[in-house]
């Protein structure tokens, strides 16, 4: 059923119903558009159409309220929800109430066409759930660029599955607050949520941690003690900073994941758990593998659902939200409040954000406090952002050895007054050697004889090591 089948279109939007028709009856679909939603459920009512456009916001009824209803008398009848109302709750929701599929505007026409055609093609009923409250002010996530349009269709598609998922991001993108809203808006949403660091973690107490112990396993286990999983049972252990996570423990959490049962440390009796788990890292796992200090099939066991945070350069379209988002923040906590003249909000956009969403809510929040004048202007932001040790200069007196010791400091402060897992030698001497090659065979087009010449290197070693790091090399490219 795809050819010839009726696709109902309703927005009050005419050229937006315009361009729709004309790009559906190209693709051999017979359509009817209206501009209001009761035309479009006497049409539905009537046993008419194969598959229903609807836009949210439209004169006579909002379109998420119509899903439902549309639902309810015609089960199987596929929506695909339009919106320019680009937040996390709208994708959601949309879903939540049985769409088919949410689109956020401007959308691309040939996406659109597609997500058509599958609708025309699936088979299965659209699944319905429990509506979540609608809390449009408590947004989990903040941003409407195309790159958090993304982030919000993975959320809203992954919400009511128990998947694996693998959230990856640099630091201060905001993973845990993904993992948050695939727990908050899923199916286990009433049971706990529970959050581990692995970095933050003593390496011998991991496995304690996570499976629990026994009583007189080990010097100092005086009582039993849960684990995380244990005190996740029937929620979701999100597992933070999953890279840092030793070999054993791997492991251990390959084989819950495999047969879905643990043991306490010193413990006999196998544990039943179900959980969903959600891993987080900042770090390039593939090359962890390489390394031999990740296990492929756990990798593999965790991966089954991807998610990329981009990281706050990739969206600058959405640091004026956010700010605003941390202003009225920090004035709820009686901070006063502040506004950002024109030019320091094209500045603060034009920032690369090394620390991202994190490092500019900490700055807002340093300004609500500190900053004598009611608006915010351009001479305060550049002092701020010139004063940032994440935004000096590589060439301010300490080039590069200055720069590795801001961020070996940042590093081991984020481990409180733990350690981090053995092996930083030589994970912090691969950080530095790939983009050293990498930028090397950059300068010399790809030519290694002459990259080997300039580093110094014998020409096998940097063949070898071009491997071992996974380099790509092109010949003849751009200097």
């Amino acid at each position: 059923m795809t050819a010839g089948s009726t696709i109902l279109i309703a927005d009050d939007d005419a050229s937006i119903r315009t361009v729709l028709e004309q790009a559906l009856t190209r693709a051999g679909y017979e359509v009817r558009t209206t501009s209001n939603a009761a035309t479009l459920w006497k049409w539905v009512s009537d046993g008419l159409g194969d598959l229903v456009i609807t836009d949210v916001v439209m004169p006579d009824e909002n379109g998420l309220d119509l899903v439902p209803r549309i639902l309810k008398i015609r089960p199987n009848l596929r929506i695909i929800v339009m919106s320019a109302q680009t937040t996390i709750l709208t994708a959601v929701k949309a879903t939540e109430r049985g769409a088919f599929e949410y689109l956020p505007k401007p959308f691309d026409i040939k996406e659109l066409v597609s997500v058509v055609q599958r609708g025309l093609e699936a088979s299965k009923p659209s699944r319905q759930t429990s509506i979540h409250p609608d809390d449009e002010e408590e947004l989990p996530l903040i941003g409407r660029s195309t790159a958090m349009q993304a982030i919000y269709r993975s959320i809203a598609r992954l919400m009511q599955t128990d998947l694996s998922v693998i959230i990856s991001g640099e630091s201060g993108t905001g993973k845990e607050l993904v993992a948050r809203a695939l727990h908050d808006y899923g199916a286990r949403r009433n049971k706990p949520f529970v959050a581990v660091n692995m970095a933050a973690i003593p390496r011998d107490l991991i496995e304690s941690e996570l499976f629990g112990h026994e009583k007189g396993s080990f010097t100092g286990a005086t009582n039993r003690s849960a684990g995380r999983f244990e005190q996740a049972q029937g929620g979701t252990l999100f597992l933070d900073e999953i890279g840092d996570m030793p070999l054993e423990a791997q492991t251990r959490l390959l084989r819950v994941l495999q047969e879905g049962e643990y043991t306490t440390v010193g413990g006999r009796t196998p544990i039943k758990t179900n959980v969903r788990i959600i891993a987080a890292t900042h770090r390039d796992l593939k090359q962890l593998i390489r390394q031999g200090v990740f296990r492929e099939d756990l990798y593999f066991r965790l991966n089954v659902a991807p998610v990329r945070l981009p990281p706050l350069r990739e969206r600058s379209e959405d640091v004026p939200e956010l700010i605003r988002h941390f202003l009225a923040q920090a004035a709820s906590e009686g901070l006063p409040w502040k506004t950002i003249a024109p030019a320091a909000m094209e500045r603060l956009k034009r920032h690369t954000w090394p620390g991202n969403v994190r490092e500019l809510e900490n700055m807002v929040k340093r300004l609500a406090a500190l900053c004598a004048e009611e608006e915010v202007g351009l001479d305060t932001i550049e002092m701020e952002l010139a004063e940032a040790p994440a935004s000096m200069p590589e060439n301010d007196g300490g080039g590069l050895a200055q720069s590795v010791e801001r961020h070996m400091k940042s590093y081991f402060a984020a481990h409180g007054d733990s350690l981090p897992s053995p092996g930083l030698y030589d994970r912090i001497l691969r950080e530095v050697e790939r983009p050293l090659l990498q930028l090397t065979l950059d300068a010399t087009r790809g030519n290694q004889v002459r990259a080997a010449d300039l580093l110094g290197l014998n020409r096998n070693t940097l063949r070898k090591k071009i491997r071992e790091l996974d380099i790509p090399v092109v010949r003849g490219g751009a200097k």
